[in-house]
């Protein structure tokens, strides 16, 4: 059995799958951050196998994008991650529903 394209595709739709559904039943904040990740890496992987297995005019572009995905979800954890620390000095909480304004 070889592996083409469709496989990639169906991991990046469960991927895709599982990090929205992380994102919408998560209460904490970092269950949160974690789902938005899951959800990058399952785009990260489209513009890959899109690269390896579709008609790209620049098949490079396919492995250079994701490169610039990983950068975007490591500030985005690194902001996310700072949030987090001042909803925690705020609440002693990252319980999402227990930061319903954040006027103090």
């Amino acid at each position: 059995m070889t592996v083409g394209l469709v496989h990639f595709l169906v991991i990046a739709v469960l991927l895709f799958g599982l990090g929205f559904y992380t994102v919408l039943t998560r209460k904490s904040a970092i269950g949160i951050l974690m789902g938005v990740e899951v959800i990058i890496n399952a785009a990260n992987l489209n513009f890959v196998a899109f690269s390896r297995y579709g008609a790209l005019t620049n098949p490079l572009a396919g492995q250079v994008i994701p490169v610039f995905g990983i950068m975007i979800a490591a500030a985005e954890a690194a902001v996310g991650l700072a949030i987090v620390l001042a909803i925690y000095q705020n609440w002693k909480s990252i319980d999402t529903s227990a930061t319903t304004s954040l006027r103090e």
